[in-house]
């Protein structure tokens, strides 16, 4: 499992707020969460995007409300992986368990510039900024995760196994 795209950098705690406004929260259409995903942060997000690009941020991404709405706003606008040098934990847990593949990399947040061409390996951990020829090492994922995150969420995951009982 792999992921390539091009880089959106953000800063230091960015909170769920900031990834999907609360005042789109009265939708449960992943489109239109999509569709106003970093707009209060970045308002061309949503146009410059492209499916496959990576996130990257500093450090506390995924701060505040403890909604799934904020990853699954990110998942539904196309992006393949977000990297930071550490997450709020219930976003990190809410991200996983809708299968939004995360990894934190201080070295990784730190090098990538926005608009770099950045590719991962999820089964190894290595990032590499294709941009700068520079590779840092992220944790990779447990199998069980990228179980979880190669069926698309836990509750897929968790249908699956019950599929082949």
């Amino acid at each position: 499992m792999n992921a390539h795209g091009t880089a959106h950098k953000y800063g230091d705690h960015v909170d769920t707020d900031v990834i999907i406004p609360a005042r789109y929260l009265n939708t449960q259409s992943h489109a239109e969460l999509a569709a106003h995903c970093m707009e209060d942060i970045d308002k061309d997000f949503p146009k410059k995007n492209k499916s496959g690009d990576i996130m990257v941020a500093g450090l506390n991404f995924g701060c505040g409300s403890s909604r799934e709405h904020a990853p699954i706003a990110i998942k539904a606008a196309g992006v393949s992986c977000v990297i930071a040098k550490n997450f709020a934990r219930i976003f990190y847990r809410n991200a996983i368990n809708i299968g939004m593949p995360i990894l934190e990399c201080p070295a990784a947040s730190e090098g990538i510039a926005d608009g770099d061409e950045v590719s991962v390996d999820f089964d190894t951990g290595v990032i590499t900024n294709v941009t700068k020829n520079e590779t840092y090492q992220a944790e990779p994922f447990p199998d069980f995760i990228k179980e979880i995150i190669a069926s698309g969420g836990l509750m897929a995951s968790l249908k699956a196994k019950e599929a082949r009982a």
